[in-house]
């Protein structure tokens, strides 16, 4: 399994993420150190890039977006999120959509 996924408590996915607010197009872009990068193209401003963060992987993952939850990182590029109830795995990130 990669380093920036895990199964957490519960079975819950965590996922270490790097993210870059205000790009052209919500895309992932491959890893960063030792977490995946996603660009999203909601800009870093009153919440816009965690809310397009958790649309994004709440569509990957066919979960609602309740099920998806920012746990650490809320005001920074470095995030941990939590995924719960999910029967996909982590190569779901890497279909197309």
């Amino acid at each position: 399994m990669p380093a920036w996924i895990r199964i957490g408590p519960g079975g819950k996915l965590e996922l270490t993420l790097h993210v870059q607010p205000g790009a052209r197009r919500t895309e992932i872009a491959g890893l960063h150190g030792d977490a995946l990068k996603i660009r999203l193209a909601a800009p870093p401003v009153e919440g816009r890039a965690n809310a397009a963060l958790v649309d994004f992987l709440a569509a990957r993952f066919a979960v609602p977006k309740r099920a998806v939850k920012v746990v650490r990182g809320e005001k920074s590029r470095e995030k941990v999120v939590e995924i719960a109830g999910s029967s996909l795995g982590h190569e779901t990130l890497f279909r197309n959509p």
